[in-house]
C-alpha cells in the first residue's frame, strides 16, 4: 500500500473510543457507535488515499561534483496527475555519509506557474567528506484531498556526486591578482647569481652578489661583469601526501588531510602556471595514488580529481615503503613536498632514515599543522587531576613532535610548520624562493 493515515486521522479514530465509552454508559444499546464512527473514518481514510493525486513524473537534479566544505543545492521537480492537486509536497533524500552527516536531506516542494502546475524545490547539502558519494532512495509524500491519508512514493536514483577539495583558496582574487602581477613578472627577468640557466654576462651593478662575478670575462674586457641567470621551468614537483591516522584527525572541522590536500593544490596551481610539472602521491600502509606529471594549467582538473580520490586510511602510514617507492618512479631530480604528521617516535625514526635516502638526489620539503588542541589543552588551567594528565601528556606529544622537527632541519630539509590557514601561503613562498635560488 502507497499511502498510510495522518496524524489527523489517527486523532479521529482514537477519538471515537471515550464518546462511545459515554454513550455506552448512558445508553448501552449505543455502544455500536463507536465502532461505526472508527469504520467511517476507516472508509473516509482509503477513499482520500485512492482519490489523491499521483505522482506522474519525479525529477532530481544533482551537481555531477562539488567541492567539500562548500555549499551544494540540490532540485527537485514532481509533476502529478489527478483532478485534486495536493496543497503541499513534502520529500526526503537519503544521501550517502560523504554529502551529508545526517544521511539525508529534506525537500519542501511549492506549486510552479508552470502550464503543468509541477512542484519545485530545493534543498542544500554540505559535503564532508572527499570521494564519490552516492544518491540513495527518494521519497515524496502528499495529503489526501480530506487531509487523512499520507501518499507516498519512492525513486532509487543512480546518480553520485564526486566531492573533490575545494580550491576556493586557487579562486581567490588575491591569489589571481598575484598570478597577474607577481608571477608573470618574475618568469619574464632574469635573475642575477641566481636561477640555474645561464643566461648572459651583464655590468656589475651595486648589490649583485659578488659570487656571480665572472673574473675572467671581467679580466678580458677591463671591467666587472656578473653572470645573469634564467630560473629553469619544466621542474618536477610532487605532492606527497600521508593519508593514514593521524591525518585522519580534525582540524577546525575537517580532517588534516583534506587541509593538506587544499595547500598540496593551492601550490600546485601555482606550479602549473609557473610552468612546471606536478604530480600527486598518496600512502598509508602502503601507497595508494601516484598520478604522472602534469603540465599546464588546464591539467589543474584533473589534479583535482585525483586528489578526490584520496581515501581516509585509519592505518599507520609505512614511510620505508612509500617513499622508497616514490624514490623508485622519480627517474630526476624533483622537489618532493610531503604533507604528514608525527606521533609515532618509532615511525618517526624510520621516516627520518627513508628521507634521508631521499635527499641525496632530491629537493625535500615538509609541511606540517600546527596542533591546536594539543596547544589548547597544555594552556588550559587545571581544575582536577585528569587535566594534569592530559597537559602532561600534551606536552610530551608536542616534544616528540619538536623533536622530529628539529632533526629534519639539522639534516638540510626546511619544514613548514602553521595553521591551516597559513600554510597554503607559506608554502607558495618556499616554493617561489627555490626557484628563485635554482636549487632545482
Amino acid at each position: 500500500m502507497n499511502f498510510y493515515p495522518t496524524t489527523r486521522a489517527i486523532w479521529l479514530i482514537a477519538l471515537g473510543a471515550p464518546i462511545a465509552a459515554v454513550l455506552a454508559a448512558i445508553i448501552p444499546s449505543l455502544w455500536a457507535i463507536g465502532a461505526a464512527w472508527a469504520m467511517m473514518l476507516i472508509l473516509l481514510l482509503l477513499l482520500d488515499g485512492l482519490v489523491a493525486a499521483k505522482a506522474n513524473r519525479v525529477q532530481l537534479a544533482v551537481a555531477k561534483s562539488a567541492e567539500i566544505g562548500s555549499p551544494v543545492k540540490l532540485g527537485l521537480e514532481a509533476a502529478f496527475s489527478g483532478k485534486i492537486a495536493p496543497r503541499e509536497v513534502f520529500g526526503t533524500l537519503g544521501l550517502d555519509e560523504r554529502l551529508a552527516e545526517t544521511g539525508a536531506v529534506d525537500f519542501s516542494l511549492d506549486r510552479g506557474i508552470t502550464a503543468n502546475g509541477a512542484f519545485s524545490g530545493q534543498a542544500t547539502i554540505v559535503p564532508v567528506r572527499r570521494g564519490i558519494g552516492e544518491i540513495g532512495r527518494l521519497w515524496l509524500r502528499w495529503k489526501g484531498p480530506l487531509g487523512l491519508a499520507w501518499r507516498q512514493t519512492q525513486k532509487q536514483s543512480k546518480q553520485t556526486v564526486a566531492v573533490m577539495p575545494n580550491i576556493a583558496a586557487v579562486r581567490s582574487p588575491t591569489v589571481q591578482m598575484f598570478l597577474r602581477d607577481s608571477l608573470f613578472g618574475l618568469l619574464a627577468r632574469k635573475f642575477r647569481g641566481e636561477g640555474s640557466e645561464f643566461e648572459a654576462l651583464a655590468e656589475y651593478q651595486p648589490g649583485m652578489d659578488r659570487r656571480s662575478i665572472h673574473w675572467k670575462g671581467s679580466a678580458r674586457h677591463s671591467k666587472l661583469l656578473a653572470k645573469e641567470y634564467e630560473t629553469e621551468r619544466n621542474n618536477q614537483i610532487v605532492f606527497a601526501l600521508d593519508c593514514g591516522a593521524a591525518m585522519c584527525e580534525p582540524i577546525d572541522g575537517l580532517p588534516r588531510i583534506d587541509r593538506a590536500v587544499s595547500a598540496a593544490l593551492l601550490t600546485a596551481y601555482i606550479a602549473l602556471k609557473a610552468g612546471d610539472r606536478s604530480s600527486l602521491f598518496s600512502f598509508a600502509a602502503k601507497p595508494e595514488l601516484s598520478t604522472p606529471f602534469l603540465s599546464g594549467s588546464r591539467n589543474f582538473f584533473g589534479l583535482q580529481r585525483a586528489a578526490a580520490t584520496i581515501d581516509y586510511r585509519h592505518q599507520e602510514s609505512n614511510y620505508t615503503l612509500a617513499l622508497s617507492t616514490l624514490q623508485s618512479q622519480l627517474q630526476r631530480r624533483s622537489l618532493i613536498i610531503i604533507f604528514t604528521d608525527f606521533t609515532d617516535p618509532t615511525a618517526a625514526d624510520l621516516m627520518l632514515e627513508a628521507v634521508g635516502r631521499l635527499i641525496d638526489r632530491h629537493l625535500v620539503l615538509f609541511v606540517v599543522l600546527e596542533d591546536r588542541e594539543l596547544t589548547a589543552i597544555i594552556n588550559k588551567a587545571p581544575t582536577s587531576a585528569e587535566d594534569v594528565v592530559r597537559a602532561v601528556t600534551a606536552q610530551n606529544l608536542l616534544a616528540q613532535k619538536k623533536l622530529v622537527v628539529t632533526r629534519l632541519r639539522h639534516m638540510g630539509i626546511d619544514v613548514i610548520e602553521g595553521g591551516h590557514e597559513d600554510v597554503g601561503t607559506r608554502l607558495i613562498n618556499s616554493y617561489l624562493s627555490i626557484k628563485r635560488r635554482g636549487s632545482l
